[in-house]
Parts: structure tokens; sequence; C-alpha cells
């Protein structure tokens, strides 16, 4: 550990992203390992989405008779 070990900016733990947060910091690596994490986020989101809409879907069917 160094002298000045504190003045060094840390990535945030856990791979947590936050919208909104100051990207210039981030290395091209850091941006590209940020878009397949949001990328990943998105299929997962759209993913609920079309369970929702399908179980939605099925309640109707069965409640419209």
């Amino acid at each position: 550990m160094g002298l000045f070990d504190d003045d060094v900016p840390r990535k945030p733990g856990t791979g947590a992203i936050s919208v909104g947060e100051d990207l210039s910091q981030l290395s091209e690596v850091d941006l590209r390992d940020r878009i397949e994490a949001l990328t990943g986020e998105i299929k997962r989101t759209q993913g609920e989405l079309e369970q929702r809409g399908t179980i939605r879907h099925a309640a109707n069917a069965i409640f419209d008779k």
C-alpha cells in the first residue's frame, strides 16, 4: 500500500451500474463492459415484460369468456 493510495479513484464494487453517472473517467474496456452489462439488463427486462404479457393474455382468455 502506497503513501497516497487514498487519492486513487476506486471503481464501484460488484459491477454496479448507475444510470447517469459520469463516464469520463472510464477506460474503453470499462465502457465496453458497461455496454455489455446494460445490454444484458435490457434483454432481461424485455424477457420479463414478454412473460408478463403472456400471463396477462392467458388471464384475459380465461376471464373474457
